[in-house]
């Protein structure tokens, strides 16, 4: 069984219309869907704020280059422009983690590089999946802990919101 863990995040035009899109393009391999979270932005701190979950999807078929191709499918389904780095976007699903695959590869970096310090990811991957764990990294709730308060104060949970 292939288990991984997908990063969701959208700030233009249907937000959450894209994300759903996501967790939908991904059928029955979704297995956990974390609450959504408003986000501001970081890189590139002049465009809207995003909307962002974590999906949990599990299929015996799907190896980590895959789910890789899978994301970038659901990406290209969103219509999404690759303009600027960390810029804005209709959707971007990231491979943050897949089993306890490493991957040096520039093309799928994983577990995702970014990951331990992003709140952005921690928050919903540990609403999600408490007892989580970033491969090489540790638990997911230490992590998190870690990160600055300013870092914190940026991920808003969206009650109003579901991808369901």
């Amino acid at each position: 069984m292939s288990r991984a863990v997908l990063s969701v995040g959208s700030n233009l035009g249907d937000r959450l219309g894209y994300l759903r899109l996501a967790a939908e393009g991904l059928g029955d391999a979704v297995v956990a869907v974390s609450p959504v979270y408003e986000t501001t932005p970081w890189g590139v701190t002049d465009q809207p704020d995003f909307l962002n979950a974590v999906l949990i999807a599990e299929d015996d078929g799907v190896d980590a280059w895959g789910w890789l191709r899978r994301g970038q499918q659901l990406e290209q389904e969103a219509e999404r422009l690759r303009e600027q780095r960390w810029g804005p976007r209709t959707l971007d699903v990231d491979v943050v983690a897949v089993d306890s695959v490493t991957s040096d590869d520039p093309e799928l970096l994983l577990p995702h590089p970014g990951t331990p310090s992003r709140a952005t990811v921690l928050i919903p991957w540990l609403a999600v999946d408490p007892a989580a764990e970033l491969p090489g990294h540790g638990r997911i709730a230490e992590l998190l802990g870690a990160l600055p308060a300013a870092d914190l104060a940026g991920v808003r949970f969206r009650g109003d919101l579901d991808l369901r």
